[in-house]
């Protein structure tokens, strides 16, 4: 079933108005008529809609039921991500949404090849929020995760100096298992969730050559957990999958 993410000023007792993308997306490229059946979310309900009307710029629905939105993991996931080369961010961002991330903050380390080019960053920047919109569509979120423009390392440190758990993926020594750092973890979880909110977990990834030893010991300074990702060697853009997803299976399933 399509859906369409919009603001609640969007929605009326009884109708939704799509607007602008929204409208276009339903008119001609999905090709919907009065009578099909739509979601549509404003990042706290969930609505499940039937079209009425269409036109030139807009397109009305008729609300049938809404219930809270139950697709999204207990926990705020916010990804620090090195910025890799090439195109591996569209990729990195895709499968983080789909494994249910919050936030994406890229930034850049000293071993990172590539780099921000400031004259390029707010159109980067609003391709991978559009990236992050499609993905959160196609696998059934109920929030667009968010994604941030490019920030220093040092930046990135102080942002997710506040999680409740901070686990920065290294290849170095003195890591910890990662099950065993979220058995860890688990009273400062568990105390979140008892007052209320969702636990805060952010989870750092370097580019291709890794994380040096003084950014570890950056990271270390903030209370991260150093963690190891198993025997074998994950690329850049595999291993923030392979986080989200264990604290998936421990925290969600």
């Amino acid at each position: 079933m399509p859906r369409f993410f919009v603001d609640p000023s969007a929605i009326s007792e009884d109708q939704i108005i799509l607007t602008g993308d929204n409208a276009h997306h339903a008119a001609y490229s999905l090709r919907l008529a009065p009578g099909d059946k739509i979601k549509v979310c404003d990042q706290k309900t969930a609505y499940l809609c039937e079209m009425i009307s269409f036109s030139n710029d807009s397109a009305v629905a008729r609300i049938l039921s809404s219930s809270p939105i139950d697709t999204e993991p207990p926990f705020v996931a916010c990804l620090y991500q090195a910025l890799p080369k090439g195109d591996k961010m569209d990729v990195i961002i895709q499968k983080a949404v789909e494994c249910g991330v919050t936030e994406v903050v890229p930034f850049e380390s000293s071993r990172c090849i590539a780099r921000a080019k400031p004259e390029a960053e707010e159109r980067k920047t609003e391709r991978r929020c559009r990236i992050a919109e499609e993905a959160a569509k196609q696998c059934g979120r109920g929030i667009i995760p968010t994604v941030r423009p490019t920030v220093s390392y040092s930046q990135a440190l102080r942002n997710a100096a506040a999680a409740d758990l901070i686990l920065f993926c290294y290849e170095g020594e003195a890591v910890t298992p990662l099950p065993a750092l979220i058995q860890q973890a688990r009273p400062a979880l568990d105390e979140a969730d008892r007052l209320g909110r969702k636990p805060t977990i952010a989870i750092f990834v370097g580019s291709e050559g890794g994380f040096s030893p003084d950014e570890a010991v950056a990271a270390r300074e903030i209370g991260a957990a150093m963690t190891g990702l198993g025997k074998r060697i994950l690329r850049t853009e595999t291993a923030s999958g392979f986080v989200l997803s264990c604290l998936v299976y421990a925290l969600e399933l």
